[in-house]
């Protein structure tokens, strides 16, 4: 199965990832950094998964959701029949459930399903056994799994199995349930109950889109993706559902992504508030200030779903990787990296939160000027960088920007809002650090702004340098920083992060193009008045979603395939922001750096 092959199904606390062979390989319970019981995407069937699909492999499949939910509907066609398989997730009190409904279609229709549960990452044999109302438990130390079937399961193999026909009209409906093992045993879920639930949950949260006049539906999709990626319980958004997907098949760059990551920050306020999401808006910018609230000096990068900081990373060997991409990572050692973009991001986010009226936290200001406050005596120290390379810390040209960023949204804030802080003091270190950057971030032999101080290495992070108001789109120094950029990190049409053949990160070379990364060019496109460029490039990049609208992190455009991470928040934010900006005059990129367009 490619990556490609998978839609998602979630509950706004987890997510599942569902194949076109009617198996869902990968759902950490409860929720989205759980240790996984099916884990078949890192390994194989031994290490987990609930296969229901036709028994016998000559079958076409077509997909859609159902509607604007994450209410997925899978339509298998035999030689005999036609059924249809509807996945869903709910969630109850302590309880995550997962629903399953076969419809016969047409003609008749032989249907088999397996489950192999296998908890903590598909390490884990849990023992078997039936209770008292006809369910199948499976339980191993703190998890517990209630399987309810509408017929008789058996053990073969150490699968759990059962074969059936569906005929015209018929309904069978499936329902695993999970629950600590500690606590009492959930009650049965009615598949039905749990299909209408579901549907009106995400059909009455979809309601509030304010719909563009093109391309409504894949951003609608995103946004439901983006919804799907957030927690109900804390605001958190992560930037995945699963971890160590690989950014080149076969090889070592393979991460965790179910956390929540800051750089994101305002690329979310802008897509929510834009699209009418505003509850999910404030949701987010509250997550954001608990998170980041103490010692500043104790910053991070990212942060668990309810704001934790140990994400400590270490390799699960027994999983084999997706299509043998070693080693598997849980966790993320990034984490504790040194970051100076975090704090323009955290800034930013603030700014923009209260340009566009949210209500006002107590603890928002201090925060916000604590964080300038520390900056101000760290901001030219090296860094990682935002691409968390593990070759060494450099001294990063979009760090350094992210950084006056930071400084500007504090100063805006004292000048529009009357903030007290030390205006003058501020406004000269804005200034410094903008002449820094401009002499020692600008290469006079590359005619570019480049990766960092000293080097000849392109990033397209420094594609936001127009982008966040660093610098005016008409800058000489910028046009030629974007025609470099074209020439150097444009393969096959789409953007490149960087040179990963440099040696520039500590890692093996070779990755695909970057999705938010192409995205970026589509708006610096605009801000250029490039508009017949930018709306082709986004339209390509849209082209690379799949069957059901979904994006992973990156593409590989030789084997036409999707790479890395799925689905991905920053992919689906840059897409979201994207067309607001094409369509808009007054989009995401034009309100961050301060500039209104032209008419076209």
């Amino acid at each position: 199965m490619r990556i490609e092959d998978y839609a998602v199904i979630g509950n706004c606390e987890t997510m599942a990832l569902v194949g076109k062979n009617g198996s869902i390989d990968w759902l950490g319970l409860p929720r989205f950094d759980s240790a996984a019981c099916f884990a078949a995407l890192l390994g194989d069937g031994q290490n987990g998964r609930w296969v229901l699909a036709p028994d016998n492999e000559k079958y076409s499949v077509t997909r859609r959701y159902r509607g604007d939910t994450l209410v997925l509907e899978t339509v298998f066609e035999t030689e005999t029949g036609v059924a249809c398989v509807i996945d869903l997730m709910t969630t109850r009190d302590s309880v995550s459930d997962l629903t399953r409904i076969v419809r016969g279609l047409l003609g008749r229709v032989a249907m088999r399903t397996e489950v192999v549960v296998r908890f903590e990452y598909g390490s884990v044999v849990p023992w078997v056994s039936k209770s008292d109302d006809g369910r199948t438990q499976f339980i191993a130390g703190p998890n517990r799994i209630m399987f309810d079937a509408p017929m008789p399961m058996e053990g073969e193999d150490m699968t759990t199995v059962a074969s059936f026909d569906v005929a015209t009209g018929a309904e069978f409906c499936f329902t695993m349930s999970w629950t600590p093992s500690f606590k009492p045993i959930p009650s049965k879920l009615p598949g039905l109950q749990a299909l209408q639930q579901a549907e009106a949950f995400w059909s009455e949260w979809a309601s509030a889109y304010k719909p563009l006049k093109e391309w409504t539906a894949p951003v609608l999709r995103s946004l439901l993706t983006l919804k799907g990626l957030s927690s109900l319980e804390t605001g958190g958004i992560v930037a995945a559902a699963t971890t160590s997907l690989p950014e080149k098949i076969g090889g070592p760059r393979n991460w965790d992504y179910r956390f929540c990551w800051l750089r994101d920050a305002t690329f979310t306020l802008y897509a929510l508030i834009g699209a009418g999401f505003l509850d999910e808006a404030e949701q987010w910018r509250d997550w954001l200030l608990r998170a980041v609230a103490g010692d500043p000096d104790d910053l991070q990068i990212m942060y668990g779903i309810g704001g934790e900081r140990r994400l400590a990373e270490y390799e699960a060997p027994w999983l084999a990787g997706y299509e043998g991409s070693q080693p598997v990572h849980i966790g993320n050692a990034a984490a504790g990296q040194i970051q100076l973009d975090v704090y323009g991001e955290v800034l930013d986010a603030i700014y923009v939160a209260k340009k566009a009226g949210m209500p006002e936290r107590d603890a928002t200001w201090p925060v916000a000027r604590s964080l300038v406050q520390h900056l101000a005596t760290i901001w030219s120290e090296p860094d990682d960088g935002i691409w968390e390379v593990r070759g060494g810390r450099r001294q990063f040209v979009h760090s350094k920007v992210m950084a006056w960023v930071a400084i500007d949204r504090a100063v805006r804030m004292m000048e529009e809002f009357g903030m007290e802080g030390p205006l003058a003091e501020w406004r000269t270190l804005r200034d410094e650090i903008h002449a820094q950057v401009c002499e020692q971030g600008f290469s006079e032999k590359k005619q570019s702004f480049v990766q960092s101080y000293g080097s000849e290495i392109l990033d397209a992070s420094l594609l936001l340098i127009p982008m966040v108001g660093f610098l005016p789109p008409d800058d000489p120094r910028v046009i030629k920083t974007l025609a470099a950029v074209e020439q150097d990190l444009v393969h096959d049409g789409l953007v490149m992060r960087y040179d990963t053949g440099a040696g520039s990160d500590g890692l093996p070379p070779g990755e695909g193009a970057f999705l938010a990364c192409s995205f970026w060019l589509v708006d610096n496109y605009v801000l250029q008045r490039r508009y017949d460029e930018a709306r082709t490039l986004f339209e390509t990049l849209l082209s690379l979603a799949n069957d059901v609208g979904l994006l992973s992190e990156e593409y590989d455009m030789p084997n036409n395939r999707q790479l890395g991470n799925f689905p991905q928040a920053f992919s689906h934010l840059a897409l979201i922001n994207s067309a607001y900006n094409l369509v808009h005059y007054n989009g995401p990129v034009h309100q961050r750096s301060n500039r209104v367009a032209a008419e076209p």
